[in-house]
């Protein structure tokens, strides 16, 4: 019986292990052919070490995601495993830090590929340049996807039971996220380089934007008619579109702390690439067993994780901090609240 329920279980991870293998075989094999057995172990080791990194930095999204499809139906769900991760791969991680490069520097898109693939010293240099404006645009995301949960007056189970219900009680006033975010973004503005606050503020000004527009037609939609509200709760193209611009939120520090690891954007497309993968799995898993409904307090623990995460974002743009520690932080988070919820259970 045992045995069984765990090949149940691995069977939502198969894909990702299989995925996992051949990408590090491939990135061997091609190591070896460029640089003998020396390099490719040392590719192998980096691309190991950019899964575990896009893993950890990603556990917390994989709760959140499910907490948000778990009643979607089977089209929107597959649609999120299919085109939402060839996204997540190739857009996110590939394709977005050629676009920054691109527009900032007036290049084209191929031009910047090559430049990426002949030249990644120069690439990653202006890729970074940049770190400000990303960690600004997908820090204000993540704090209001924090503050929204926090002050949301329809929660009916509280983790930090005073403070948490404390909160909720402000819930009838949708702007005050808004508000505290927009503060959080006026005070850092304070800590950055005077040639670049302008970047600074415009790019938090659309995560903030793109967050309300996302949230604004879902409002829409859900007083239009009670068949668009039941599309929203089942699956939507907002929902879908509101669910990779949290992807990308989050890959933002992950794909910018790559470049310290490695110049190589091909490794760093693959490693994190197949880190998403598993984070996609992950949130499948999470809604077929019903972990959420079972462990009370892990959505909690995913959005205090998201909030730590987009606050290390911001003092990053000062303060070097490694992933390492990013990553340890969100896990810890989801470690104590699950050890909340086992405790609730027995209690109850």
């Amino acid at each position: 019986m045992y045995i069984l329920e765990e090949k149940f279980k691995l069977k939502y991870f198969r894909l990702s292990f299989f995925l996992t293998l051949f990408s590090l075989i491939l990135v061997s094999y091609l190591a070896f052919l460029k640089g003998g057995l020396t390099n490719s172990l040392n590719v192998l080791w980096i691309t190991i070490i950019l899964i575990l990194m896009e893993i950890s930095l990603s556990f917390d999204n994989a709760i959140v995601n499910a907490s948000i499809i778990k009643n979607w139906n089977n089209f929107w769900k597959k649609a999120f495993l299919t085109v939402g991760i060839f996204i997540a791969v190739f857009g996110m991680r590939l394709l977005f830090p050629l676009l920054i490069v691109s527009i900032t520097t007036s290049i084209s898109l191929i031009e910047v590929f090559n430049l990426a693939l002949n030249e990644p010293e120069t690439y990653a240099k202006e890729l970074i340049s940049h770190h400000a404006e990303v960690c600004s645009f997908g820090s204000m995301f993540l704090f209001l996807v924090f503050l929204n949960f926090l002050f949301d007056n329809k929660r009916k189970i509280f983790w930090a039971e005073k403070f948490e219900q404390k909160l909720s009680s402000f819930g009838k006033n949708k702007i005050i996220p808004y508000f505290i975010t927009f503060i959080l973004l006026i005070f850092f503005l304070y800590f950055i380089e005077d040639s670049k606050k302008y970047d600074f503020f415009i790019a938090g000004i659309w995560g903030i934007s793109i967050y309300l527009a996302i949230h604004f037609i879902c409002l829409i939609l859900e007083k239009g008619s009670n068949n668009l509200q039941n599309l929203i709760k089942k699956g939507s193209v907002i929902g879908f579109l509101y669910l990779e611009v949290l992807d990308a939120s989050f890959s933002f520090d992950g794909v910018i702390g790559s470049f310290a690891i490695t110049r190589d954007i091909i490794i760093i497309m693959i490693g994190l690439g197949t880190g998403a993968m598993f984070v996609r799995s992950l949130t499948i898993y999470l809604v077929e067993k019903g972990t959420l409904d079972t462990y009370v307090f892990l959505e909690h623990g995913a959005h205090y994780a998201i909030g730590i995460l987009a606050f290390i974002m911001l003092l990053s743009t000062k303060i070097q901090i490694p992933e390492v520690l990013t990553g340890l932080i969100g896990i810890s988070f989801i470690l104590l609240s699950l050890y909340s919820s086992i405790k609730y259970n027995k209690n109850h």
